[in-house]
């Protein structure tokens, strides 16, 4: 892959951004390999947990601006194409089978601001700022709404969709945008130390079914979630891990995972 790279380390997946003279923005063939590395992880038995991470001074600064020139003259099959393409890589990661941690050294700008928004946690410098820019250039913040909605509730949302103003890493953290701010030079060293807790002191299993539910119920009827819900409580009595985990329990037996 030329722009996003791939690598595991103590069962930490790290999918890295790599466009750093375009302060990686995101075109086809980046969303593409994007797709391709999250896709991999899905299936690397190395990695439990992802950090989604990026090189250079600029996390993401959204979509390629010269790449949306020249779909202008596009049909509107095509164009519909190509955004279903970028569809699809934030479903990926927000329905991934793993965790998903950001770790956001500088500016996270439309796009850019959108995968920040799809992955399951997020660590950010002081100095980053976040913003969904759309409507200042004539464009909407279409596929993220969706996920933001549901991040930070409509009102948060509006106020930052509509006015397409930038925000500093501490307001996208007091609107829970982001999970916590890290210093640069501590910032992947917290990454680490979250990923490899998740990693130790976590069922794979349970990380995984717990991330569905969470996506799913949100869109039932409060009634049909409940018994989802206990469907899902009750297949999880018997997976191997919960076995594991009550077994060592009351035997009182360490347990790492």
């Amino acid at each position: 892959m030329d722009f996003v790279q791939y690598h595991t380390q103590d069962r930490i997946a790290y999918i890295t951004l790599n466009r750093p003279d375009k302060r990686n923005a995101l075109n086809e063939q980046v969303v593409r390999e994007l797709k391709e590395a999250f896709r991999n992880a899905s299936q690397d038995e190395n990695a439990k947990v992802i950090v989604l991470k990026a090189a250079g001074k600029v996390f993401c600064a959204g979509a390629d601006l010269e790449y949306l020139q020249t779909l202008q003259n596009n049909t509107y099959e095509q164009n519909l194409a190509d955004s279903t393409h970028l569809k699809e890589l934030f479903e990926i990661i927000y329905t991934h089978p793993k965790v998903v941690i950001a770790q956001i050294h500088g500016h996270a700008i439309a796009g850019g601001a959108g995968l920040a928004t799809v992955c399951d946690f997020s660590f950010a410098v002081p100095e980053a700022q976040f913003g969904y820019t759309e409507v200042k250039i004539g464009f909407i913040p279409a596929i993220v709404s969706v996920f933001l909605l549901r991040k930070i509730g409509e009102g948060r949302a509006k106020e930052l969709l509509l006015s397409g103003n930038l925000i500093s890493a501490q307001k996208a953290c007091e609107y829970g945008l982001i999970n916590e701010i890290v210093s640069a030079e501590n910032l992947e060293n917290r990454v680490k130390e979250f990923a490899l807790h998740l990693c130790k002191t976590n069922s794979a299993t349970s990380l995984q079914i717990t991330k569905a539910m969470i996506a799913q119920v949100q869109t039932m009827p409060v009634a049909e979630a409940l018994q989802f819900a206990a469907n899902q409580n009750a297949l999880a009595r018997q997976t191997a891990d919960c076995k594991k985990g009550i077994a060592s329990f009351l035997e009182k037996k360490p347990l790492e995972w």
